[in-house]
């Protein structure tokens, strides 16, 4: 099992200690350094600021979201950063949901799996560079041919060489059936709020390609004597994920968390988010579930912990973490 460096999107302000971590990273032996983007900073960028400033180490988005861009913008972003880096790119998608794609992307969120689907489908053809793409979805159209076109368009191939043609593509998925489709269609999973105590919740992922990669978050991790105190920004972030990381009608978090075995502490947990009482929701987090998801207590239990992990179908354990727990991770498991 590899080791990935977390660094995710950015709050209020930019982290300001990202290229040093990432080097620590690189310098301790770790395979990776993952990006993301929520409604604020896209997760290319600071790769791209990254990869500029390290050798080895590769560079991962966990995850691009699919409405922010066309499937060629994204493909576009994907090439050039392979080439700037030197072939150490990986490109990490997934859908979002519905509060975001249509409130804060302006597009529909309807049949997620088929979108997917053809976004893939597009990325892969213009990074094979065959012949000029032209592709006619449900959901993409190249040309485009709908309202308001000139009709003037006609298929185009990449200027641009790309380095690999076979760059990684990896999909984020929570639901059993979305998890089938990255095992179909992807070079890897990047699942969320992975339990290796709990494989079953998350379903088939069927046939899989030869290196699939199976790229894991864990949600806290902190080397301490007190594990219900080191929890405590776990059970912080999963409160507001499954508060207020979607709608009260739909939230795929909470109804991960809901097959998981905790349905009454989700159902209750958005209750006390949409009344605005998020500080009573925080403790009501399930310590069991936070626990499973995250590497918290003293240096023997986090040995015994990596064990599970090991066993698992992980192949690459990502942390969110300071200098010195990195460094303690990079002695217990490489």
């Amino acid at each position: 099992m590899k080791l990935g460096l977390q660094l995710g999107y950015w709050g209020a302000q930019p982290n300001p200690f990202a290229v040093s971590l990432a080097q620590e990273a690189e310098r301790l032996g770790f395979d990776s350094v993952w990006t993301g983007e929520a409604w604020g900073s896209d997760a290319f960028t600071p790769l791209a600021w990254i990869g500029a400033h390290t050798e080895r180490i590769r560079l991962c988005t966990g995850v691009v979201q699919l409405s922010a861009r066309t499937p060629a913008a994204t493909a576009m972003h994907a090439l050039t950063l392979d080439h700037l880096s030197g072939g150490r790119f990986t490109l990490g998608l997934g859908v979002s949901g519905p509060q975001v794609v249509e409130g804060w992307y302006g597009q529909p969120f309807g049949k997620p799996l088929a979108r997917t689907r053809e976004y893939v489908e597009i990325v892969r053809r213009i990074l094979r560079r065959d012949e000029p793409v032209e592709f006619h979805g449900e959901h993409y159209r190249m040309p485009y041919d709908g309202p308001g076109s000139w009709g003037l368009g006609k298929p185009l191939r990449s200027i641009t060489h790309p380095l690999r043609a076979d760059l990684p593509i990896l999909l984020g998925a929570e639901g059993p059936k979305n998890v089938a489709l990255a095992g179909e269609i992807a070079d890897g999973w990047i699942p969320l709020y992975y339990s290796p105590f709990r494989p079953d919740v998350y379903g088939s992922l069927g046939a899989t390609k030869p290196g699939f990669e199976v790229c894991v978050t864990v949600m806290g991790c902190s080397i301490t004597d007190d594990i219900e105190a080191g929890l405590m920004p776990t059970k912080a972030a999963l409160a507001f994920y499954i508060g207020g990381m979607g709608a009260k009608s739909r939230n795929f978090h909470m109804e991960l968390m809901s097959r998981m075995g905790f349905e009454g502490a989700a159902q209750r947990i958005q209750e006390l988010f949409f009344e605005g009482r998020r500080d009573e929701a925080i403790p009501l987090v399930p310590t069991e579930f936070a626990d499973e998801i995250s590497l918290v207590g003293p240096k023997e239990r986090i040995r015994d912990r990596l064990q599970v992990w090991e066993e698992s179908i992980v192949t690459t354990m990502i942390v969110n973490a300071d200098v010195e727990t990195l460094r303690t991770l990079a002695e217990l498991a490489l």
